[in-house]
């Protein structure tokens, strides 16, 4: 295992990490369960533009993460429903982050079944912010971790991927974020069936 350095985190480009994020592997260890999936799917959010939560410098106990260091973990609850699990980039002070969309499952596809209620590995499993955070067991809980020194959640190296392989469009559900709704800040694995909408 080679989890991504802290340096991968802190560089002041979230779009290019939003990008750089995808072929890697997002990983959990919960009761000593390991489950972990290849991330085929990503958006990116800075507070310069409105589909962010901390836009325009807003500062709540939720977004506090966001103003850290890059390289922890942003989990929220959206709609009272789903976990939701993002990375934040760039240095102290300036908020953004990576939400993940979408895994390919990779390891401990029986678990992350039952997680889900599911019976056999359909698309639906991992694919989709909610479902993946469900599946891998991401909760409240590892909100604000450190994902180079978290024992139960990291990313780490997986394969290189080419930049003939990554797709981009506009992020999904931001319509209220006007005309920053339209930033081709989403990436996903060209001709991958675990996106959650292409």
């Amino acid at each position: 295992m080679s989890r991504l350095s802290i340096g991968f985190y802190q560089s002041n480009d979230v779009v290019s990490i939003a990008r750089g994020l995808i072929g890697k592997v997002l990983a959990t260890r919960l009761n000593g369960v390991l489950t972990s999936g290849i991330i085929t799917e990503t958006e990116a959010y800075h507070q310069e533009e409105k589909a962010c939560h901390a836009y325009n410098g807003r500062r709540t106990s939720r977004t506090e993460v966001l103003f850290g260091p890059g390289g922890q973990s942003y989990v929220y609850l959206c709609y009272g429903i789903h976990y939701l699990f993002n990375v934040t980039t760039g240095l102290k002070g300036e908020a953004a982050a990576v939400l993940i969309r979408a895994v390919e499952p990779l390891k401990g596809l029986a678990y992350m079944l039952g997680r889900r209620g599911l019976d056999k590995p359909e698309t639906k499993l991992t694919t989709g912010p909610g479902n993946l955070t469900k599946a891998l067991g991401i909760s409240l809980q590892n909100n604000g971790v450190y994902l180079t020194e978290a024992k139960d959640l990291w990313i780490e190296r997986y394969q290189q991927i080419s930049e003939y392989q990554i797709c981009t469009s506009e992020r999904i559900g931001v319509d209220y974020a006007e005309e920053d709704a339209n930033l081709p800040w989403r990436f996903y694995l060209k001709n991958s069936k675990w996106v959650s909408k292409n």
